[in-house]
């Protein structure tokens, strides 16, 4: 599966952004997909995952009550709605998919197998 990721931008905080991630092939609904983020000079972290339906998702503890992330199969993409931006939000946000399945949601980058290019999100204090 190949991964495009859009939706970045520069907003201040407090603002909203929705982050979006088309995937091509017609496997999309078997993979559980993420998003992740990464700051200049640190690593990737993980921020949101959702199961390949859709009925379970899990969020980094940075972002939980603020950020939702969602998928339509029927459209092979998934989002990540961003409420409540605050400088610290600032990274390049990138979407990941898994193939195999879990029980659980992944949340480290070698759990996934493939990956978007990342969009850009910067907000100003």
């Amino acid at each position: 599966v190949q991964l495009q990721a859009s939706g970045g931008g520069l907003v201040q905080a407090g603002d909203s952004l929705r982050l979006s991630c088309a995937a091509s092939g017609r496997t999309f609904s078997s993979h559980m997909m993420g998003w992740f983020r990464q700051a200049p000079g640190k690593e990737r972290e993980f921020v949101a995952g959702i199961s390949r339906s859709g009925a379970t998702t899990y969020y980094a503890d940075s972002v939980k009550g603020r950020f939702t992330i969602s998928r339509d199969n029927a459209k092979n993409t998934v989002y990540l709605q961003m409420n409540s931006l605050k400088p610290e939000d600032t990274a390049v946000y990138y979407c990941a998919a898994r193939g195999s399945g879990l029980l659980r949601i992944a949340t480290t980058t070698d759990d996934y197998d493939h990956w978007g290019q990342g969009t850009q999100v910067t907000v100003s204090s």
